[in-house]
């Protein structure tokens, strides 16, 4: 790799979470392997199923989308196929860190295994114009299915920010862009800016950080915006992206992997953490994601989606402020929030 220029998030060959996007009580993003040695020793038995059968999907992926919204299908952990409406009648189909394999692992016979399919099967979407991945770890960059769906013959743009195209070209997939912070590429009628993210990135021992992690801000031709966070721990960042790309009217945010906080803190964002997230944004609607598919983490399986709804409670807000989809389930939302008692 050739050495990058000195940024704030960046020596020329590793990058870092600067530290004005931090929170005073998060860490290093760097996990110790002694500190993963003792949790993974010492991790409490696992209370998730080993299979869940998911729920009839609800909603058409194939079907129209009404002007002045956006379809979202939630096929589980963060991959969501987004459905964007255009003047001309068209639609651009943008699908985000794809994972459709059994394992997020570099092993097919050992690491985290999913315990439900994904929501909908890759040969069951409609053609796919954008894709969009945030970071190199193996539950957002899965080469297996990036290899599927260059078989396809979608010919999709792929996005991920810097130093990711070397992994991304083992796939087949021909047209790759990275992006650093702030950079941003208009394609198929949709402006995509990365953003920053608190995390970090490996797919070795031996490359901690050699590429970078982030989110997309996505906007359409008619002004608006939907965020897809990528992986992040909870920080500054949301005011700051909000600040320089205003407000976006549907923000899709992490609420699973947070446990234990000791280790995950400096990584992962709690439910709890995700609604402040969203408040900061001052997003129109929230939805969640990271959660339910692989155990990642100690927390159990629901949780997330129960800390979800009580952190709302808890702070007065509407259930429908932030919620979830099910897995496989496609809803068309309207970018404007709806109407507030």
């Amino acid at each position: 790799m050739k050495p990058l220029p000195h940024s704030d998030h960046t020596d020329g060959t590793r990058f870092f979470n600067p530290p004005y996007l931090r929170r005073e009580t998060a860490g290093s993003s760097r996990i110790r392997p002694l500190s993963i040695l003792k949790w993974q020793w010492n991790r409490p038995k696992s209370d998730w199923p080993s299979w869940i059968e998911n729920p009839h999907p609800m909603g058409n992926p194939h079907a129209g989308v009404p002007h002045g919204g956006v379809q979202l299908t939630f096929i589980g952990h963060s991959t969501f196929l987004i459905r964007m409406p255009r003047p001309d009648g068209t639609i651009t189909t943008i699908l985000t860190d794809p994972i459709f394999s059994q394992r997020c692992s570099p092993l097919s016979f050992m690491g985290p295994r999913r315990v439900r399919a994904p929501g909908r099967q890759l040969a069951d979407l409609p053609k796919v114009d954008i894709v969009l991945v945030s970071h190199a770890h193996y539950d957002h960059m899965d080469l297996p299915s990036l290899r599927a769906l260059a078989r396809r013959g979608d010919d999709p743009l792929v996005i991920t920010p810097l130093q990711n195209a070397r992994f991304l070209r083992k796939t087949g997939l021909r047209r790759i862009m990275e992006l650093d912070w702030w950079q941003a590429v208009s394609s198929a009628g949709v402006q995509i800016t990365c953003t920053p993210a608190v995390h970090g990135a490996a797919r070795t021992p031996f490359d901690h950080n050699k590429s970078l992690w982030g989110g997309f801000m996505l906007r359409d031709e008619t002004g608006h915006q939907l965020f897809f966070a990528g992986d992040t721990a909870h920080g500054r960042h949301w005011a700051l992206i909000r600040e320089r790309l205003g407000v976006p009217d549907i923000a899709l945010l992490p609420i699973g992997a947070y446990a234990p906080r000791a280790l995950m803190a400096s990584v992962h964002a709690t439910p709890e953490e995700a609604v402040s997230g969203l408040r900061e944004l001052e997003a129109g609607r929230g939805i969640g994601m990271h959660f339910g598919t692989f155990r990642l983490t100690d927390e159990p399986m629901d949780e997330p989606v129960h800390r979800l709804a009580q952190a709302l409670r808890d702070r007065g807000l509407p259930p429908d402020t932030m919620d979830v989809l099910q897995h496989g389930e496609c809803r068309n939302m309207t970018w404007s929030p709806p109407e507030r008692a």
